[in-house]
This record gives structure tokens, sequence and C-alpha cells, in this order.
């Protein structure tokens, strides 16, 4: 009772009195009351009215008054009522707690009630400590109660004093009941004057949406008018857009076509180029395989030399030896002369090499000097020869080999020999001094004045970069050195990371990207600034590398490097350029950074011709014969190369190929001083030939050239004349050239840059189309010719027809067709015109008018009139072609005074418009009237026209198809139309069908059938499908209904076919016969029908996939994994063979090289059976389910009618159905691919959970996909609510090509086998799944019978351990874990809660022991149990170890096991119980005499200082010894006075604990005393002493039979000493308590 908490606390209470006590006191005081109220904030009360906007200016006067009144009254009323809502709630609140008090008090008054009578209870038991207990609960809740009451006389007063507070206000609200009623109106008044207003504001916005909607329309109807002029707009862009696509088209056709022709070319270009590779590479392989042997035998030869040199050494040392010289001193002077012969040669090569050094340098003097002679030419005086020519002729005769030295002063000879001195200059002679500086004009200024002084120092490249290859060295050292510099350059280069970025690209922009000299001339100096800019993240550096090798001689870089730059900054750099040849260059200007080396791209480009012509194509039009005209083409160049030109007919040669040989023949003159660039051309080519072992010299190569040209050329004025059959050609060319010719200026020059006209005249002479065809020549051999092409018409008389060919079409016979021919004139007077048709075709072409005048300089126009008729192709003659129905009539136009007339032709196809029906006639056969016979015929059309056709006047019995029979068809087109016959009653039918014609022609079709009226019919003739689903079912039903109402015989029928006699009147019986392999199921099939009655008929359509495209599919992809797996073997083994075979097949690569070609793996050679698995084939069906594109099928079932009942005939007799009473079902059967379809699990829709234990659950997930291109709506299906199947998470919508994941689960409740069905319903199709699962109930069985594992005695501080086993008896896996009740959080709030004795202790004996008992001191659990969890496998068991381990002495350890099934079904409990003792002795049996709970209560030292006294092995006394009673009670159970019942009987058991511990007693010995008094009074112990081993225990067996002197009223009482002995004695006060019961 004390954790009830009162809601209202006595503190709170108090304060609450006094509050009310202070609002009492003020509410006794209306008068101040008053005044206070009209002392408060006197605010103004705005009136709704005076709130509303846009009232009117009266209105507000109105309401001023209003605002003046005071407003102290309402704030009055509203105070009131607030302050009564507050004194309501408090009231309400204050008897809430004075019920609850009320009901505490009533608690209590119980409690004291059960209290006293627990008291009672346990008096009678004389539980001393129960009532001691009881009674302080007592006073405990009398305390209680005395609290309660005091608390509910507080809450009493202040209730009566909150009522007399609230009396008071009542009393003031009735005091402002009229003032309320007044501000009730006031309110009324107000809202009345809202709704005035509203009702304003209303009709202001009608008027303002009338208008809003007006002016919408009128923007409407501006919209309507705008999109129609936009949309005729559109339509004419579109009509011009489609107009250009076919021009575009046209002309792209002819572009492919180009681009076709330019790809065909350049892929034989490079097949060539490719082949000529080959070629190369393989003259490559032989020159080295040569090169190889080569060194081979240089080799033998030279260990063959040395060993010849070494005999020959060894035979000279022998020989000196023999003749007592000194070999060694003879050896030594030899070596020694050889080394000076070494250094000699090595002299004369040094000398020779400077020699060519000063000669290169020589020749550069030279050619300097001509230069300055040709800018200021000398005196005519004759100079003296200088030091320098006698140098020339001395070193002339050096090289020719002459040792004389002739005198230079007497040497006449000016220039040495040019072919004998360039035999001595070699290729390093030629690179020239890099510093010697150049006196020629430099045309470019610099950007900054001053910046190109003499005082400017230009940056020079370091020497360290400057080649350093010395004289004479080779290419190997050239690139030993250029490897070295890029090594040590490497190293130079650091990574720049800037905010962990690292930069990465060009470190430097270059403006402009490329260094470009455009039209470059000889001798001229270029100069071109660019700037480079920092492109990297922060500081960088720039340092000049060079230009390229081949670039070194024309290009000089000046660049002072800038020292560190900042990102973006820039620096200058200027390149100079000195060409001295005249060729294109291309190279890089190579620079280094500090993030990496960069260069700029740097091109020389010589000056070009680049020339073109305006058009190539000149019109000159119709002109009479005699009249002059031209027109001007122009020759444009836009190179910086000049160069002649020459216009001349394309047949005519031209002369300029002569000036161009007189031209190289002046250049083959080399060594003249004239020539700049001989030097570069000529030497260095020179050179390198003789580098390389080439003995002719650069002269001879030029004559051989010479020659070779003049050679072509005499080969050329050598060949034949063309044959004479081209002289017709020749003289049409010339004709035409004659009449197109060139005008005066044919030839010229044109300069770089600039444009000429040349005029082409035009001067007919013969009637007709002219020609010609010209050419532009040009004196540059690498400019190509022109050629342009003009075209021009004679025409000889002044009267002509601008279309020659008149065109009709297409025409029928017997039509009128009409065109009109217009005739112009070039005359300048007027001419009379007749008109004449051909004879032959006068009775079907006629000319309006016959005769006419055409007036001078214009037009007249002449009516063509043609009406072909049948004769037309015999009247026509020659002129018709029958074949091809071609017409061509020669028209005739006469000119008077005109001998040759003026012709044109009248061109038409003349058809026909005949129709043909076939067949002629149908016969439809025999046709019941329930159904439609279809037929097809066929109708051709004979003319080259289409013709629009139609069949009128069709019955109402006959129906034709497509279009009702109406159409167009096409030139020589045949249709085929259905003709059904749907009869109405049973008779013969014979008709005609008519079609006409669109010009009124009429064809006839004959028919006839029998019409039949059968027993039986069907409600539905055509059933029509729904679009299903693969593996989706659709149903359908229809009725088999008879005509006959009555099994009477005597009722007349119609007739059921024809005239015939009517049929018999009885059942008949049906029967569907379905095609084979369909997807349609009827039921029933077969059956029989009585009259008046009709037989339901389900036809159910379920589209599958065949079995054997579903396997072959299976095999494709069977097959086609097994040649992937293939392939990659076989790439395998070729990789490693021809790693094997790399280095053979570079030998032998003139013979064939071994190919592996792997074996693809088909049907064909795979002869065994492929037997695809389940999994397979439904990977395959899903593949083809996805795959599916639909498709639909028409089937038409058969029904057989029979009279009779299928009851009534025989076994294997059949029914005798007639052909003619068929009935037909035609079912329509769209099957669609699964808008959803599963994609888990291969595709399978069958999904089994297996065997799941009963109580648990199994989770399958399944993906369904959405395949088709629209989100669609998903419902499900109902599974059944009681039974184990469960949707978990169903969705109500899918998106196109979104996946989702059903979670469906089994959880089974019995033993059984389930299976169920879930439809996944979607407006395309419904997916069904099939669900199955087994449940299967989990039996375990435990070895320990009674579920009690009792651990008996062990002594404290020890363990024990005991083992049982659980057997899994069914057919699953059992998961299982074990938990211990003492280790749950269940156990742990249990042992908060009260014993079961003190909760109640009128309880039994039976449930006075605790299930989670006495628990160790230290905190560890007192039993342990492994193995904690695992699984059961089915038949198999499973031990488990239970260990006791106490840490003290006490007898009611007690814990529960329980054995937990997959973490939730509990299978069994098992109760764990054990004792523990501090010494190795225990009695058990007798009375409870204590509580089954330990006290928290710390453990007097008295006691452990005693066990310890004890624990020592010390004399014992009998003052230490503590008395532990044992109470037995004996209860003599009297039936019947004269037979004497049998004693009443207890045992005690004296055990010794089995110990680990040394013992100097291995057994415990008990005795008990006073035997001979317990005799006398009726006991009977046995035995009264004796021993007990370890771990065995032994019986005392007592029993009572009362004494003769016995007082069955009073029971008798004795006491016992039992005494143990063991490590320690312990003494037993046993009480026996024996008593009669009858």
């Amino acid at each position: 009772m004390e954790e009830a908490a009162s809601l209202f606390p006595e503190e709170e209470l108090l304060d609450t009195a006094a509050l009310l006590e202070d609002e009492r006191n003020k509410l006794e005081d209306p008068e101040s009351e008053a005044e206070a109220l009209s002392q408060a904030a006197p605010g103004c009360c705005r009136s709704v009215k005076e709130q509303a906007t846009g009232a009117g200016h009266t209105k507000r006067e109105a309401a001023a008054g209003d605002r003046a009144r005071p407003s102290h009254p309402r704030e009055s009323l509203g105070f009131l009522d607030k302050m009564r809502e507050d004194k309501e709630l408090f009231i309400q609140k204050t008897r809430g707690e004075l019920r609850s008090c009320r009901q505490r008090m009533d608690l209590i008054r119980r409690q004291q009630e059960h209290v006293a009578a627990e008291i009672a209870v346990e008096r009678e038991a004389s539980n001393t400590a129960a009532v001691g207990r009881l009674q302080a609960t007592s006073r405990r809740l009398i305390m209680e109660l005395g609290n309660e009451k005091d608390l509910q006389s507080k809450v009493t007063a202040v209730l009566k004093e909150s009522e007399s507070a609230m009396w008071h206000i009542e009393m003031k609200e009735r005091q402002f009941e009229a003032l309320r009623k007044a501000v009730q109106e006031e309110r009324e008044a107000a809202g009345r004057r809202l709704q005035v207003h509203a009702a304003d504001l209303l009709r202001q916005e009608q008027e303002a949406m009338g208008k809003a909607e007006r002016n919408r329309l009128l923007r409407i109807r501006k919209s309507l008018h705008i999109q129609r002029e936009h949309g005729l707009r559109h339509q004419k862009l579109v009509e011009d857009a489609q107009r250009n696509h076919k021009v575009a088209v046209t002309f792209l056709r002819a572009s492919l076509g180009r681009i076709r022709r330019q790809e065909k070319k350049a892929e034989m270009v490079s097949r060539e180029h490719l082949q000529r590779r080959m070629d190369a590479v393989l003259a490559l392989k032989g020159s080295i395989t040569a090169s190889r042997e080569t060194l081979r035998k240089f080799q033998a030869w030279g260990q063959a030399r040395a060993e010849l040199a070494a005999h020959k050494a060894q035979a000279e040392k022998e020989l000196i030896l023999a003749q007592g010289g000194d070999a060694f001193r003879h050896l030594f002077h030899q070596q020694r002369r050889q080394e000076l012969e070494a250094q000699r040669r090595a002299f004369e090569e040094e000398q020779k090499l400077r020699k060519q050094e000063i000669v290169s340098r020589i020749w550069k003097e030279e050619a300097e000097e001509e230069k300055r002679k040709r800018q200021h030419p000398p005196a005519k005086a004759r100079v003296p020869r200088t030091l320098r020519n006698k140098t020339w002729s001395y070193i002339s005769d050096f090289c020719e080999g002459n040792t004389a030295s002739y005198p230079l002063e007497n040497d006449t000879v000016e220039h040495p020999d040019p072919a004998r001195l360039l035999k001595g200059i070699s290729s390093e002679s030629i690179q020239g001094d890099p510093e010697a500086t150049s006196e020629e004009e430099t045309l470019a200024v610099p950007e900054i004045p001053g910046l190109w002084n003499e005082d400017h120092k230009p940056y020079q490249v370091p020497k360290e970069d400057v080649d350093r290859k010395p004289v004479g060295g080779t290419k190997m050292d050239k690139d030993v050195l250029a490897r070295t510099m890029a090594r040590l350059r490497s190293a130079v280069v650091h990574r720049q990371v800037v905010s962990g970025r690292e930069f990465k690209g060009r470190p430097f922009n270059s403006k402009p990207e490329l260094i470009l000299f455009k039209d470059f001339d000889i001798g001229k100096v270029y100069k071109k600034k660019i700037t480079l800019i920092n492109a990297t993240y922060t500081i960088n550096y720039c340092k000049l590398v060079g230009v390229d090798d081949h670039l070194r001689d024309f290009i000089h870089v000046d660049f002072d490097p800038p020292g560190p730059m900042s990102a973006g900054m820039s620096c200058k750099v200027l390149v100079t350029f000195k060409p001295m040849i005249n060729k294109d260059l291309e190279g890089n200007v190579s620079f280094l950074a500090q993030t990496g080396g960069f260069s700029v791209p740097l091109k020389c480009s010589t000056k070009k011709c680049s020339l073109s012509l305006d058009r190539e194509l000149i019109d000159f039009g119709s002109y009479m014969v005699g009249e002059t005209t031209s027109r001007t083409i122009t020759l444009t160049n836009v190179g910086g190369l000049g160069t002649k030109f020459q216009f001349l007919p394309a047949s005519e040669p031209h002369s300029m190929d002569d000036s161009q040989v007189g031209s190289v023949l002046k250049m083959s003159s080399l060594f003249t001083s004239e020539d700049k660039s001989l030097y570069e051309t000529v030497v260095p080519s020179f050179s390198e030939h003789q580098f390389e072992g080439n003995e002719s010299s650069p002269v001879d190569t030029q004559s051989q050239k010479g020659s070779e040209r003049l050679d072509g050329k005499d080969q050329d004025k050598g060949r034949p004349a063309e044959p004479e059959g081209g002289s017709a050609t020749i003289s049409v060319a010339s004709e035409a050239q004659m009449e197109i010719r060139l005008g005066e200026i044919t030839e010229g020059e044109i300069g770089a840059f600039s444009s000429t006209k040349v005029t082409i005249i035009f001067t007919p002479l013969i009637p007709g189309e002219t020609r010609a065809k010209f050419k532009v020549v040009f004196s540059n051999a690498q400019c190509p010719a022109l050629y342009f092409r003009a075209t021009g018409m004679a025409v000889d008389v002044p009267v002509w027809v601008p279309k020659p060919n008149v065109d009709l079409k297409i025409c029928v016979y017997d039509r009128l067709y009409q065109d009109s021919v217009l005739v112009h004139t070039r005359s300048k007077v007027a001419l009379r015109l007749r008109f004449e048709v051909c004879r032959e075709l006068r009775g079907h072409i006629e000319l309006l008018p016959e005769t006419g005048y055409i007036q001078a300089l214009s037009s007249y126009s002449v009516q063509l009139k043609f009406l072909p008729r049948l004769s037309l192709p015999e009247d026509a003659g020659k002129y018709f072609d029958k074949e091809s129905r071609i017409l061509e009539a020669p028209m005739t136009i006469w000119v008077a005074d005109q001998i040759k007339p003026v012709g044109f032709t009248v061109h038409a196809i003349v058809t026909t418009s005949d129709l043909e029906v076939s067949p002629s006639e149908l016969d439809f056969g025999y046709c019941t009237i329930y159904e439609a016979i279809r037929t097809e015929v066929s109708l051709y059309n004979h003319s080259l026209l289409p013709q629009e056709f139609g069949f009128v006047g069709l019955p109402k019995f006959v129906d034709i198809q497509p279009n009702d029979g109406f159409g167009t068809i096409l030139p020589l087109e045949t249709l085929q139309l259905d003709v059904i016959f749907q009869p109405t009653k049973a008779k013969e039918y014979s008709f005609e069908l008519i079609c006409k014609s669109e010009i009124n022609r009429c064809f006839k079709l004959s028919c006839r059938a029998m019409a039949v009226h059968p027993p039986l019919e069907l409600s539905h003739y055509q059933i029509k499908f729904a679009a299903t689903a693969l593996y989706s079912t659709s149903v359908a039903t229809l009725y088999v209904v008879t005509s006959q109402l009555s099994m009477n015989s005597l009722t007349r029928s119609a007739p059921r076919m024809g005239s015939e006699d009517a049929s018999l009147v009885g059942p008949a019986s049906f029967e569907f016969l379905l095609p084979p392999d369909s997807p349609v199921t009827i039921s029933p099939s077969v059956g029989t029908v009585l009259p008046g009655k009709k037989c339901l008929v389900q036809v159910a359509f379920r589209p599958v996939l065949p079995e054997e495209l579903i396997r072959q599919e299976a095999l494709r992809t069977l097959n086609k994994n097994m040649e992937a797996e293939s392939f990659r073997k076989d790439t395998a083994t070729q990789r490693k063979d021809r790693q094997r075979q790399s280095l053979f097949t570079t030998r032998l690569h003139n013979q064939d090289q071994p190919l592996r070609v792997s074996t693809p793996h088909t049907l064909d050679l795979q002869k065994q059976e492929i037997k695809a698995s389940s999994d397979e084939d439904q990977t395959a069906q899903a593949a083809l389910i996805r795959a599916f594109q639909g498709k639909f099928d028409k089937f038409v079932v058969p029904c057989v009618v029979a009279t009779g009942d299928i009851k009534d005939r025989k076994r294997l007799e059949p029914l005798s159905f007639s052909p003619h009473n068929t009935l037909y079902l035609e079912l329509w059967c769209p099957a669609v691919a699964p808008s959803v379809m599963v994609t888990s699990d291969r595709g399978k829709t069958i999904f089994n959970f297996g065997d799941v234990a009963v109580g648990h659950c199994s989770i399958k997930k399944v993906s369904i996909q959405n395949i088709s291109p629209e989100d669609l709506s998903v419902q499900f299906s109902v599974l059944n609510p009681n039974g184990p199947f469960l949707l978990r998470n169903p969705s109500g919508k899918l998106h196109a090509g979104e996946t989702q994941v059903l979670v469906l689960s089994f959880s089974p409740h019995d033993s059984i086998l389930a299976q169920e069905t879930l439809d996944i319903i979607t407006k395309r199709g419904t997916l069904t799944l099939t669900l199955v699962g087994t449940g299967v109930a989990s039996t375990i069985t435990c070895s320990i019978e009674g579920d009690v594992l009792n651990m008996g005695y062990v002594i404290a501080r020890e363990s024990v351990s005991s083992s049982f086993k659980l057997h899994n008896s069914s057919r699953l896996p059992v998961k299982f874990s074990v938990q211990l009740d003492s280790l749950s959080s269940a156990g742990a709030a249990r042992r908060q809660q009260l014993p079961r004795f003190l909760a109640s202790p009128l309880a039994s004996a039976a449930q006075r022991t605790e299930v989670v008992g006495t628990q160790n001191l230290g905190g560890q659990s007192v039993f342990s149990v492994v193995p904690v969890h695992g699984v059961l496998e089915p038949g198999r068991a499973q031990e488990f170890t239970v260990t006791f381990s106490p840490d003290h002495e006490s007898l009611y350890f007690s814990d529960r096991l329980q054995v937990v099934l997959f973490k939730k079904k509990i299978s069994h409990q098992i109760l764990l119980k054990g004792a523990a003792r501090e010494h190795g002795m225990f009695v058990e049996g007798g009375d409870p005499l204590d509580v089954p709970v330990e006290s928290l209560a710390v453990t007097p030292a008295v006691d452990s200082e005693h066990r310890e006294a004890s624990s020592r092995p010390a004399p014992l006394s009998p003052e230490a010894e503590e008395m532990k009673p044992i109470l037995v009670t004996l209860d003599y159970v009297q039936f019947d006075t004269d037979t004497p019942a049998p004693p009443a009987t207890r045992e005690l058991r004296v055990g010794c604990i089995r110990t680990t511990q040394l013992s100097p007693k291995k057994t415990v010995e008990f005795s008990l005393d006073s035997i001979p008094s317990l005799q006398h009074k009726g006991f009977s112990i046995e035995p009264s002493r004796g021993s007990v081993e370890r771990g065995q225990t032994k019986t005392i067996s007592i029993s009572w039979v009362p004494p003769a002197d016995f007082d069955p009223d009073h029971p008798l009482m004795v006491s016992a000493l039992l005494q143990l002995r063991g490590d320690v004695k312990e003494t037993y006060k046993v009480i026996f308590i024996a008593q009669v019961v009858t």
C-alpha cells in the first residue's frame, strides 16, 4: 500500500485550500469586484462591421456611437465565464480526489480484515515469526487508514469552500444577465451587417467573373485563328521540306556513290601499302639472315686469323729462342711498332678531318663573297689570285692523291674540280657554323621597339644540350647520347600536387598553338613570336630544349628563361626561320617544364598554286543558226605562287612540257655561283651516299635523271600515231569547236591570290545540239589540268514546239482525253499554220483548229482530242505496239512558205477496262441455317489503270468482304474476295451476284446452295477469347440447344433439308471433334440433348509453348555453352602453342604456318542424344516466354449431330452422324506474353516449401517482373485465412519493367500436406502460383522420467555432473536451445516478488518450494548445462551434461531447465535440485521446520568462527555443539476397533557425501540414544547405530504402535539425540510426535 501514490499530496491540498479561501473573500465583496472591473483597461471593442473592408462612409458614422460605449461590462462577463470554468474544473478534480481517497480507505479496511484472518491462522499453526510480521503489517495499515481519514476531511472542507465560491459566481452571473442579452443582440446585428456586405462582394465578384469569361472566349477565338494560320504555315513548310528532302536525297545518293568509290580506292591503296610492307618485312628478314651468316663467316675468319697469328707468333718465338735471341724483347718491339703505326694512322685521319672542316668553311666564305659581288658588282679589272684560291688548288690535289707540291703562284685555276672535290667531303662538313651571322634581309619587325637591338643577348641552348657527337661519330653514338640525355632530363621532372590534386596534362599553353611560316622565299628571314602561358596550379619553370634535328639548320629560337612563373603568367619566345631549301618542313620546338616536357608544333610551307574554275558547265540555251552569243568563265588562284595558264580544247595537246624539260636541263649545271641551295641539296645527298658505300656521285645521278627525261621525250616522239579510225570523232569535235570557241584571251599569267576571266563564244552553224570540252593547262607541273564543258542548241526554223512529245499517259478505250499543244515562233512576221494528223489515226485523234495564224514573236495553242476505239490496234498499224500497248502518233505542223514542216509526237498507253471474276459459278453445297459458308473468289483487273468496283444488289443472305464488296483494284492485280452465304430457311438457293465498275460496266457471278435445318443448334457459333497470357486459362460457356419442344411423335416438324421429309422426334446427340495438339478443351465433348432441354458446354483456352520448341531451345543453350567452353579451351591451347612456336615461325617464314582450328560443336557432329534437365527446360521456357511476341490462332471445331441417345447405343456401335447436320464452332484464340512473370528460381511457378515443423514458419521470396510496356494494377487472390500459407507483402501497383519481391510464408498447424494457388491478377492476364508444403510434427523424447533431475548432496565449493539425452524421433532436423530460469529476465523479475509462503501462507506443502531456489552468493550460476544450443538430426540423440556447483551450504538449491525448439516451442521442462553441506554427512527426512528461502541478512561472526573451529581437528566439547531439531510425526490410523491396524512408520536417511578432499575418516558413524525409553512408549527404531561409506546412504526405519495406556486425546511427544561422527561431530535432536487418527 505504500506504493499507491496520492493524486494530491497534503502540502498541495493545503495550498489549494488557502487559495480557495482568498477567492471566497473576493467573491463575498461584489462592490469591490465591480470597482476592480471598472478600473480595468478600457480597450475599445471594435465592431465586426467596422472591421469589414469596403463599407460606406455612412455606415462608419453609424458605428461611431458603438465604439464610444465603455467595454468594461463585456470584460466582466468574460472574466466571470473564465472564473466559472476554472472553478468547475477544480471542483471536478477535488471530487475525483475524494473518491480515490475513499477507495483507498476501503482497500485498507479489506487488507486489515485479511491480515487479521492470517494472524488467526498463524497463531493456530504456532508460527510465531509469521504472527509478528503480520502484526507489524496490521499496525502499518492502521496508520495509513488514519492518514487517509485526515486527508478526506481536508479534501471535504476544500470542496465545500469551492462550492460556496461557485454559488457566489452564479449570483454574479444573474446580475449581468441583462448585459449578456445586450451583447448577444449586438453580435447578431453585426452578423447581419456582415451578411449584407458579403452579398455586395459576391455580386461584384460575379460581375468580374462574367467579364473575365468574355475575355477568355475572345482569347480562345484569337488563339484558334492564330493556330489556323500557324497550321497553314506549317503545312507549307512541310511541303517545302518534302521537296527539299527529295532534292537532298538525290544529291545524297550521288555523294554516297562518290564516297563509296573513294573508299574502295583507299582500300586498294591500303592493301597495296600493306603488301609493300609485307614484302619489305620479308626482305628485311632475308637480309638479317644473310647478315647473320656473313657475321658468322667474319667471326670464323677472325678466329682463324687470330689462331694463325698466334701460331705464327709462337713459331717466331720458337725460332728466336732456337737462334738464341731474346724472344720477349723482339715481341715487345714488334707490339710497340704496331701501336706507333696505329697512332700515325689516327693522326692522318684527324688531319684529313680538319682539312675537310677547313674546306667547308672556305666554301661558305666563297658563297658569301659571291653574294656580295652580286650585290656590288666589282670593277672589270682582273683580281689577282688570292691565298684562298691557292689553298683550294692544294686541297684538291691532296684529295686527288697527288703528293707533288705545285707552286701556288703559278696556279691559274680559280676553282677546283667540283666532282673531285665533293668526293672528299663528308656529311659533317656542311652542318655550318652556328655562330655565323646572316646578312640577309629581315622582313619581320618587333612588337616592342628596342627588343631586337644589338645589346639584347638572345638565350642560347646550353652547351650540354647541343649535339655532343664528335666529328666522325656514328648513328649509334647519336642514339646512345639521345637516350642518355632523355634519362637525365626525366630525373628533372617532378609531380605537382596542390590541395590534394595532382596536375596532369600540358604544363604550358602556346598562343598561337601552331607556329606557321607560310609562302616563304629562300634567302629571306622570317620571325614570329609566341606566348607561353603557365597552365599548372602553382609556380612552374620553363626551359628551352631545342628543335628537331632536321630543323636546326633553318630554325633559331631565342628564349630567355623567366625563372619561376606563377599560374597564369606568360613569357615570350622568338622563333626565327631562315629558309635555305624550297621544301615543306614540319617539326616541333621542345621545352622542358618542372612537371614534364612539352612541345609547340612548327610548320613551314612553300609557295603553291591553288587554281579552280567557277563553273564546269556553260549552257548557252537555244539560238538560231547565224546568231552569236558569249559567256565568261573565271579562273581563280588562291595560292601564294603564280603560274602561266593556257585555255585549249580538250583534244588539242599543249606544249608546256618542252619548257619544263628545258628548265630541268638548265638545273643540271650544279656548280654555278647563282645556285644558292647548292650545298644544302647536293652535298648532303652525296655525303650520305659516300657514307653508305655508294660510289656514284650526285652529278651522275642528276645526269641520269636528265637523260631519263630526255629518253622519255624521245620515246613519246617516237610513238606511232593513232589509227585513222578516230578521224571522224576529231572532225565532229572540230566542228563543235568552230561553233563554240574561245575568245581573244586564251593564255597569260595569273598571279598569287588573283583571278582572271576568259570569254567563250557560241555561233551556231548547224541545227541541233552542240557540245564542246575545254581544258586549262599550267606551266607549273604540280598544277593539274582543269576541264569544263559548253553546250548549246541551234535551231533552223522560226516555229518550234517547246514540248515535241505530248504524253497522254494511260488511256482507256472509248473514253475522251484532251490536251493543248503550244507553238512558239521567232519570226518577226505573222505565219499561217496548218495542223495535220496521220491518215491511220484520223478516226481516233483530232487537232482543233486545223488552220491558224501565229503572230510575230508570240505563241499559239491548238486543242488535241483523243478518243481511242476498240479498233485502234488494227487501224494504227505500225504506230501501235500490241504487246506493250504503246501508241506513238506523229503530228505535223505545216508553215506557209516553208518547205520543212514542224513535227511533234503524241504518246499514249491504251488499255482495256475489263474485270474478270473467277470462278464464274459458285456452289456452296450443304449449309445449315445456323452457320455461314465462306468461299473465296478472285477478281482480276486486265487494265493498266486502277479501277473502283462494287457488288450491288446483294440478297440478305449473302455478304461479300472485305469492305462489303466495294474497293479499288490496282492495275493487273488479283484480289481475293470472301463470299459469305448464310441461309435463313431450309431450301434450295440459286441467285446471281453483280459486280459494277466505275464506268458502269457489269460482271455477273452465278451461285447455288442447299440449306439444312439440323436437329441441334449452338447458343454461340463464334467465341472470341480475350488476349490470354501463356500458361493462363480463359473459359467461355455456351449451350447446345434442341429445336424440338416435345417428345410427342405426332408433332409435325419442319423439313430438315431442302424439300425432304422432316426428321424424327426424339433426343439428339452431339460430339465435338477437337483438332490434335490444340490448346482448347471442351467439356463435355460428347452428350445428348432431350427435347425442350439444353446442355451447358465449357470451352477452355490455355496457350502453352510446344514441348519440342522448349527442348530445342534448351539444346541450343546447352550447345552454346559447350561451344563457349570449347572455344576457351582451344584459345588457351592456341596461345600456348603460339608461345612455343613463336621463335620457330619467325625463322621459317617461307613455310606454311600450322593453324589450329577448333571444330564447332554442332548438332550434326553430336550424334549422341543430349537430354536437357528440368532446370534447363525451365530456363529455356522462361527465355521463350520473355521473347514471345504473341500469336493468334483460329480454330474451327466441328460438332457432329446424330439422332438418338448415347446411352441407348451399344458399347462399340457408333451413332449415325450425318455430315450435312454438322455444326461448326469458331474459336479466336489470341495468345500473348504474360504481363507479369516470375524471374526467380528460373521462372518456376510451383513453390515447394518442403517439410516444415508444426508451429514454425518457412519463408520463400518470389521475384515477379512487369515485362509489359505499361504500369499495371495488381490484385491477389484470397488465400485460405485458416490455412498455412500467407502473402506477407501484397502490393497494388507494378510499374513497367519493375521487379518486386513477394514474401510467401508457410506456417503449418498440423502434420498435413497443404497445397493452394495464388493468382496474381492484372488487366492483361493472370499469373498463377502453386504453393505446396508439408507440415511435420517435431517429436522429442527425454531420458529423464518425471522431469526431475536430483543432483543429491555435494560438499560446498565442489561440483558434481549428471547427464541425460534428448532423442529426435521426427524426420526433420530440430534446432534446440537450453535455458535456465535463473538466467532469464523473467527469473530476475520473480526474485523481486515476495516469497510464496508469505504471499499465500495457506498454500499446500507441495508448493512451498520455489522453482528457482537458492543461488550462489558469488553470482555464478549453481547449475550449468552443455551444450547450450545445437541441431538434433533426424533419428539422432543428443547428450546433455548438467553440472551442480554450489558455493555455500543450503538444502534448497533448485532451478528449472527448459528445452526450447526453434526459439519458440518449449519441449521439456526439467526441475533441477541439489543440496550442499560444509561437511561430508547429512540427515534427511522428517517434517520441515524452516522456510525454503534464505535470508539476505549477514551471517553472524560467531557462526563463521564456530564453522572454522569445527573444521579444525580439535577435541569436541558439548558446549560447542549445535543442536539441530528434526520433527518426525507419526499418525496411527485406526479403521476398526476390533481389527488391529498396522503400525505408523517413518524413515530417516543418513548419508556420507563423496568428496575429493583428503579426510582421516572415510566413513560416517551414527547413533541414536534413549532407545529403551522410546521402546517403552511404543517406538521401534532399526538400526539405532551404524556406519555409512562415502557416496552411500542408510535408512533408519521408525515405527510406532500406541501402548495400552495411551490417551488418544493427548498426542505423544518424546525426543532423542542422533549423533553423527565423521570429520566433525554433529548432533540432531529428533522430536517424535505420535497420534491416533480415526
